[in-house]
């Protein structure tokens, strides 16, 4: 979700090229536009697709908008998914000139793509508006417990508040926002709300494995938690569909071994593919889950 994450692993990017298996059904839908920021673009180090944004966004060839479009066939498909993205981005351009000349242009605004024969939109959005990915830089900590200071401390108000809640609570607004924009634009479009996997358990840390306290990986499991509840309810009062992508991924977090965890922790390589990877971001076991969950939601 953060785009200082994106920098050093986009250094050393080259490309990939997977084709997902088209569907053989005749296409329920005719038009699909995919909204969101980093987490549905399963950003990537290898691999990256320019086919519908800019290299910088970082689009992976097997996220799950294009697997989702392959398997429903869909005749027409636009991919605006960009790294580093929040619900600003829907009506604005978003620079992503990272790295010159490997990770570099200028993704317009997401909702550009949308039109009035629309018939299909997901949105993964809300992560970036909350902070929640810098959150995770500010929590990495060398020092064990009790030698290393808890970063929550630092999202703590001066009357116990805590700050991310707070944060999120603020977000949900602009989340309501972005999909009345997208009603508006596109007022025939089945809408899905595609929440975030559960990448951070809300009950076990594992440092140092993982280098954030456990007391702090567990209150950002929390905080995770907490986000995709908020997105469930802004998609309900919003007449649109919600995706739990969560459920179905837990005990599949940073914190398990590789093949068996669907989200990388800060060491940059996976297994799923193999090779460099975007810290605390989805692999391909990821995006293959986040694919089904929304065939699921669809009834495919």
């Amino acid at each position: 979700m953060n785009p200082r994450l994106l920098l050093t692993a986009l250094a050393a990017t080259c490309a990939l090229v997977v084709t997902p298996t088209p569907a053989t059904a005749d296409p329920h839908f005719h038009e699909y536009v995919a909204l969101g920021d980093s987490w549905s673009a399963d950003v990537t180090v290898l691999g990256i697709d320019r086919t519908y944004a800019p290299t910088g966004c970082a689009q992976s060839t097997w996220n799950y908008p294009k697997q989702v479009a392959a398997r429903l066939h869909v005749p027409v498909f636009r991919d605006a998914t960009c790294g580093g993205a929040t619900t600003a981005e829907m009506t604005a351009p978003q620079d992503v000139g990272r790295v010159p000349l490997v990770a570099d242009g200028v993704n317009p605004a997401q909702f550009d793509r949308l039109t009035r024969t629309t018939d299909l939109v997901t949105l993964g959005i809300g992560g970036n508006d909350v902070g929640l990915g810098t959150a995770v830089l500010d929590c990495l900590n060398q020092l064990p417990a009790p030698l290393g200071t808890p970063c929550r401390t630092r999202f703590t108000g001066p009357e116990g508040q805590d700050l991310m809640s707070q944060q999120i609570a603020a977000a949900k607004p602009r989340i309501t926002a972005a999909l009345a924009g997208i009603r508006q634009r596109s007022p025939k479009a089945t809408i899905l709300v595609v929440d975030y996997l559960a990448g951070v358990s809300a009950d076990r840390g594992c440092f140092p494995t993982v280098p954030i306290l456990d007391q702090d990986l567990t209150w950002l499991g929390a905080r995770l938690r907490e986000l995709n509840g908020m997105l469930a309810t802004a998609a309900k009062e919003s007449g649109a569909e919600f995706v739990d992508t969560y459920r179905g991924s837990v005990g599949h977090d940073v914190c398990e071994p590789a093949g068996k965890r669907w989200v990388e922790g800060l060491t940059p390589v996976s297994t799923d593919p193999p090779g460099p990877a975007v810290p605390f971001h989805p692999n391909r076991l990821g995006a293959d889950h986040q694919a089904e969950s929304v065939l699921g939601t669809l009834g495919g």
